[in-house]
């Protein structure tokens, strides 16, 4: 047992970059971890970690070490959560991370229903909009964009969530009304730069089956999609706000929604496209009862109309 916490510690201390950080992801104080560490390396008789008040690297005998434990942890972590099956009952502590703005507006608000249907289960939520390792951060499933989907994960589509493109009543009569999308480039508009990226996110839509960026005259840029509201909320442009960001403002009559029917003399319509949103798992072996049971929960708990019709992985 006591090798086992120190490989516990050690394995953790790894993927996350430090003691203090593994020491967070066990729940014990960073001393505890180093001594857990420190008796490992006495058992051994080698030192698996260099140490200095800056940084912290693997010795030779450390990399080979941690390349034939690391996966031993996660099968025993798989193991005690298969078991729990048995009991009939979800339980365990569950990780979940989240962009910042749907854990913040759709999962705050979901998450007490499911902590009240299984209370064996200890939610922790990672709200981040970087770029999540699953085994670093140590988590279970993340909810996850198209565009944040990365190769070799397993991720399955959940939910289509309109995009709304807004401006508040006093821009609109200030600068008029855009009619379609093409009128965009002569109003301001107010980008989200994705913070894993740099990249600024285009403005999609598809007319007769076929899809096109919109041109736009960015007027403000920011990795921050509650700023870019509150900006639109205030008469600097026009955003494109996920539903569940914009929803608020418009029943409180802050924004308007353009687009809504998006016709215009002698041009098709314009759709939209939409907010893709996965679960996904590091593998199929990641698929828990802890983790089934939040992934059964959260897709019936989603508004209907953002319910995708035949889900796939």
């Amino acid at each position: 047992m006591e090798n086992l916490r120190g490989i516990d510690s050690f394995v953790k201390t790894v993927d996350a970059g430090s003691i203090a950080a593994g020491a967070r992801l066990l729940g014990i104080s960073a001393a505890a971890a180093s001594q857990n560490i420190i008796r490992l390396e006495n058992q051994l008789g080698a030192r698996l970690l260099t140490r200095t008040t800056r940084s912290l690297r693997l010795t030779e005998a450390g990399e080979l070490y941690y390349s034939k434990v690391r996966h031993i942890i996660h099968e025993l972590e798989l193991a005690n959560s298969a078991v729990s099956e048995l009991s009939g009952e979800p339980q365990g502590r569950l990780r979940i991370a989240s962009t910042a703005a749907f854990g913040r507006h759709v999962l705050a608000a979901l998450l007490p229903e499911f902590n009240a249907k299984y209370p064996r289960v200890s939610v922790e939520i990672l709200t981040t909009d970087r770029n999540v390792d699953h085994v670093r951060d140590a988590v279970d499933v993340s909810i996850r964009f198209k565009q944040q989907l990365e190769d070799g994960m397993v991720a399955r589509r959940i939910a289509n969530i309109p995009f709304l493109y807004c401006a508040s009543p006093a821009y609109l009569a200030r600068m008029g009304r855009p009619k379609n999308p093409d009128d965009l480039a002569e109003h301001a508009g107010l980008m989200f730069r994705m913070p894993t990226t740099g990249k600024i996110y285009h403005w999609r839509f598809a007319r007769n089956g076929i899809a096109f960026d919109a041109k736009i005259r960015v007027a403000t840029v920011s990795d921050d999609i509650d700023v870019l509201a509150r900006l639109a909320a205030n008469g600097a442009g026009i955003a494109r706000l996920g539903d569940f960001i914009a929803r608020r403002y418009i029943e409180r009559g802050e924004l308007e929604v353009l687009f809504e029917s998006c016709h215009a003399a002698g041009i098709a319509r314009a759709i939209p496209e939409p907010l893709e949103l996965f679960i996904v798992l590091r593998d199929r072996h990641e698929l828990t009862p802890k983790v089934r049971a939040f992934t059964e929960f959260l897709m019936n708990a989603l508004p209907q109309e953002w319910q995708v019709k035949s889900v796939g992985e």
